[in-house]
């Protein structure tokens, strides 16, 4: 069966790569079913190559983008990144404090929530000192509804008849995982994408002051901090594109990249979701975690249909 199980996951992998109308929905599906109906043969491995895919993928995109042109239309959604951030977290609080969650959990939810998923809870995690069943619970329940996301932002967007640069600001704050904003961008289109990506990597550059602050809140100065360097590394390649000219074959090589290794890393990540890990949420946590992503997905859609063109 694990044999069987293997062959299934590398040929999906080869699929992906070869084939460009894999889009990032069918990949997250595949992996999602792959996840409920045969074992995943190498979870470790799925789990440090998805994040370390994504963060090549994010990088190889910045080849493709101008520094001026990028700051221009991702600066409409900064002031609102900042409300919000600083909102899901007080309000994700709160409703864990009413729930009766337990602290930390709540606390991990919360940060995945206001800031980039699975990337800020596996970094506030080691600084509240959360164990392994807590960061389960805070990892599976933003999967979920990140994974949910992916499927139903981009008809929404369609829906709500949002232009490229509205949908991309909205994507990049009310969706999770850097994985599926990135993915919902792709799908609604090549300025979404952008936009939605230099939102999202900013957004995420808040786990470095949230973790200072949670050192204060749990009283733990000696914790760890876990700063995302690739986010540098990124703007960098914005930065050589945009003042250095370069061969159209290496620009063109550098999408692939980013666009195969978003569909690929989506795979992997709907892979890891195992209905083990779906059961061990909870409820409470779950219903924690549906408010916060109701609240952030409407209030900034209002925002951002009044504000932004």
């Amino acid at each position: 069966m694990k044999t069987a199980s293997q062959i299934i996951y590398i040929a999906i992998i080869v699929a992906i790569i070869l084939f460009q109308q894999i889009s990032a929905p069918i990949a997250l599906l595949a992996g999602l079913i792959f996840a409920f109906t045969l074992e995943n043969p190498w979870p470790k491995f799925n789990k440090k190559t998805s994040k370390y895919l994504l963060q090549v993928a994010v990088v190889c995109l910045g080849f493709n983008m101008n520094l001026q042109q990028s700051l221009k239309s991702g600066s409409e959604g900064m002031l609102f990144t900042v409300v919000s951030v600083v909102g899901v977290m007080l309000l994700g609080v709160m409703l864990g404090y009413w729930l009766h969650i337990n602290r930390k959990t709540a606390y991990l939810i919360s940060s995945g929530t206001a800031i980039c998923g699975g990337s800020a809870i596996a970094a506030v995690g080691p600084v509240v000192k959360a164990d392994e069943n807590e960061m389960a619970v805070s990892l599976g329940v933003i999967f979920i509804l990140n994974s949910i996301a992916l499927f139903i932002f981009p008809p929404l967007g369609h829906m709500f008849e949002m232009t490229q640069q509205q949908f991309g600001t909205w994507a990049a704050i009310a969706i999770h995982d850097t994985s599926s904003v990135v993915g919902a961008g792709e799908m609604y289109g090549e300025q979404a994408l952008q936009v939605a990506t230099l939102i999202k990597l900013t957004r995420a550059l808040w786990i470095i002051p949230l973790a200072f602050v949670t050192m204060f809140i749990f009283r733990d100065r000696t914790a760890k901090i876990s700063i995302p360097w690739f986010i540098f590394i990124f703007v960098l390649a914005m930065i050589v594109n945009t003042y250095v000219p370069l061969p159209e074959w290496f620009v063109t090589a550098m999408v692939w990249i980013a666009r195969r290794g978003m569909v690929v890393t989506l795979f992997l990540i709907g892979a890891s979701l195992s209905l083990k890990s779906i059961r061990q949420v909870g409820v409470k946590p779950l219903v924690q975690a549906v408010i916060l992503w109701v609240v952030i997905s409407v209030s900034s859609l209002a925002v951002v249909l009044n504000t932004v063109q």
